[in-house]
């Protein structure tokens, strides 16, 4: 008979997949233990295995729902009825909303996918590639130049990401802007770059 799942299993495997995200950006994906992660997240080395066999299972994990939750956040704010700028720049809100108090997941996802497997890798690419997708049609609708003789669609895309990913380097809750501010400001340098793109 199969085994039941107990009643409080998911919020036990957020709490593992929160506690993991510390370790791993802390001292590092190589470095990290099960021992520090069972630790860290107040569970049973037998626990922790019984939730996740092993390092890439977690750090998989980690990426799938942190991506999984972006995905959602992009979609759930994108709004085709409002011209494309305006949808852009709400794009770019949810995204650095959504990374809020989330860095040790950001930073697991931006270098810790070198132990996943192909199908694993595979998997997470293909959420990646819907996100991406998403921001290249709004750009594109700014710009429909930037497909035209060469194909500079892409790095303008990725270059938006750019600004977007490395917010965790340098942003403070208490600095001299906000989130939106900064959301405000990455999509204006997009804006008004994507116009002098030839």
């Amino acid at each position: 008979m199969a085994r039941t799942r107990a009643v409080d299993f998911e919020e036990k495997q957020r709490g593992i997949l929160t506690s993991a995200a510390a370790v791993f950006a802390e001292v590092g994906m190589e470095k990290a233990s099960m021992s520090m992660i069972a630790s860290h997240s107040n569970v049973s080395k037998a626990l922790l295995y019984h939730y996740y066999p092993g390092k890439d299972a977690l750090i998989f994990d980690i990426v799938r729902t942190h991506l999984t939750e972006l995905d959602g956040a992009i979609e759930a704010a994108d709004r085709s009825d409002v011209a494309p700028q305006e949808q852009l720049r709400l794009l770019v809100k949810a995204v650095l909303k959504n990374y809020e108090g989330r860095d040790n997941e950001h930073k697991v996802q931006l270098n810790g996918t070198s132990a996943l497997s192909p199908e694993q890798l595979s998997e997470l690419q293909a959420i990646e590639r819907r996100i991406v997708k998403r921001f290249s049609a709004v750009i594109y609708e700014i710009n429909p130049d930037l497909s035209k003789e060469r194909p500079l669609l892409m790095p303008v895309t990725m270059s938006l990401f750019g600004m977007m990913n490395w917010v965790y380097m340098w942003f403070r809750p208490n600095g001299p802007i906000t989130r939106d501010e900064y959301a405000d400001i990455a999509t204006t340098l997009i804006l008004e770059g994507v116009k002098a793109v030839r």
